[in-house]
């Protein structure tokens, strides 16, 4: 199949400045307020009291861009905007309705029909289930209607009522504008320091101090294999045709309780599980990237320490945290045939490259949540496709010789909730996702019932390769898993 062009990832990164919800806020404030206003364009005045009552706005916009709103603290998110209908006379009512029609044509129509069909595929009708999807959104993307709606709401009817004031000459309540964007500063923080309690706990240690076994020893296996099925949620996982993973599953050692990151954003929960560490250490916090490239030391880098070689197998969003580590295929083809691509290039590198450590990416299950929903039988078909390709995957590995001494661990990168196939903001579904060993160092028919983190996914490839542990990990190595006597 074909690597992601240049083009490509470029064009990938663009879209995240409208797919994650942050960056998409003030793009659509901006973009609304001067299509509504295009009749005055041609008036220097107009520009001078647009400027100007942007400035006095501005603050509500970092505000927003700062804080997010997860889950139900949105339901908050009204509060703010009726106070302003109270404050500030309300008037002009044709640009809300504009900036409401525009914001459900480009999620339903523009993103989950146009987009969806030329990139994977996905049926022209597409739009008669995407508007139940994006009303129910939970995530952190701009397809979150009940978070984005009374932001872009509130900075509109600001930004407009000052623009009005600028350009009749008088601004003389600017000083109750900077005071509403006190208000609304402590407001935010109050909610998010009282009411934000179910960000997942940081392991305080290093894994290199905290470990009761040492990388970088002999290594137990001659290779490892890491398949992520990229957003297969833990219970719709239980309910598909499986019957592949779920032998493997049963054969070896599963945990249970196995949490991903927050964020549980796709490009996130990668760099924490091949750092070994938590955004604010490793760097990438969104899919959208600013600073290309993790600030850790990634499983990659512990395996050229010792003279091995991993490889990431994985779309172009990848490139921005983990760099030439990753061998990236193209997301631009039918969902039906993305993941049987991935496969055979998976086959392709392990046959040319032969690294010690490979990760492959399947994409499918993801995508089909994002454009279909979770909790439709499209998305268990899509897993029970992915468990195909898994069997025949291995069964090539094991003719090839190249499972002799090979942990296999098969995991997802994060769940997904309702709405559009949500994740980030760990709504139900999310949170815990499948994970479990098999090999011919892991323990048979066992199952890890206390909660364990994704962070420890690099310091336990490490010490099953034989490389020092990354220099920021701090998962603890399974080593409930590991059986050394076998």
């Amino acid at each position: 199949m074909k690597k992601a062009s240049s083009f490509e990832i470029v064009a990938a990164r663009c879209w995240n400045l409208l797919n994650e919800g942050k960056p998409f806020t003030p793009i659509f404030v901006v973009g609304v307020f001067l299509l509504y206003h295009i009749g005055q364009w041609s008036d220097p005045g107009f520009w001078s009291a647009c400027g100007l009552g942007l400035l006095v706005t501005l603050p509500l916009f970092v505000l927003y861009y700062c804080f997010d709103f997860p889950l139900f603290l949105r339901n908050y998110l009204w509060l703010p905007l009726i106070a302003a209908m109270l404050v500030w006379e309300s008037s002009e009512f044709f640009i809300y309705l504009l900036a409401i029609g525009l914001f459900l044509f480009f999620t339903i129509y523009f993103w989950g029909t146009f987009y969806y069909r030329l990139r994977i595929g996905t049926t022209w009708w597409n739009f008669t289930r995407f508007w139940k999807l994006v009303l129910k959104n939970s995530d952190s993307t701009s397809g979150n209607a009940q978070e984005q709606m009374p932001k872009f709401l509130l900075l509109l009817f600001v930004w407009n009522h000052y623009y009005r004031q600028f350009e009749n000459g008088t601004s003389s309540d600017v000083g109750t504008g900077l005071l509403f964007a006190a208000g609304l500063l402590l407001y935010s923080f109050i909610l998010h320091r009282y009411l934000f309690d179910w960000k997942p706990a940081e392991i305080p240690t290093y894994t290199r101090d905290s470990s009761k076994v040492q990388a970088g020893g002999e290594a137990l296996n001659k290779k490892v294999i890491v398949i992520v099925v990229d957003g297969m949620r833990k219970e719709r996982f239980e309910e598909a045709d499986a019957p592949f993973m779920k032998k493997l599953r049963s054969e070896g050692t599963e945990y249970a309780q196995m949490e991903t990151v927050y964020p549980a954003r796709t490009v996130v929960c990668f760099s924490s599980m091949f750092t070994g560490t938590y955004p604010r250490e490793h760097g990438i916090r969104s899919n959208m990237v600013w600073r290309l490239g993790i600030r850790v030391e990634s499983i990659f880098d512990s395996l050229r320490k010792v003279g091995k070689k991993g490889r990431l197998l994985g779309i172009a969003h990848l490139i921005d945290s983990m760099g030439d580590d990753v061998e990236s295929v193209t997301a631009v083809m039918h969902n039906d045939v993305a993941d049987r691509n991935i496969i055979e290039r998976a086959k392709k590198i392990m046959a040319e490259q032969n690294p010690d450590l490979l990760v492959a990416q399947l994409i499918g299950v993801d995508q089909t949540g994002h454009s279909r929903g979770v909790l439709y039988d499209d998305y268990t078909q899509k897993i029970a496709e992915a468990d195909k390709l898994i069997e025949e995957f291995v069964g090539w590995l094991e003719v090839q010789g190249m499972m002799e001494n090979t942990t296999l661990i098969l995991c997802a990168d994060h769940g997904q909730a309702d709405g559009i196939g949500g994740h980030g903001h760990l709504d139900e579904g999310e949170r815990y996702v499948p994970f479990f060993l098999h090999g011919p160092m892991i323990k048979r028919g066992h199952r890890i019932d206390e909660k364990h983190s994704l962070v420890s996914m690099a310091p336990t490839l490490a010490y099953l390769l034989g490389a020092p542990f990354p220099s920021h990990s701090r998962g603890p190595v399974l080593t409930e898993a590991i059986d050394q006597h076998d």
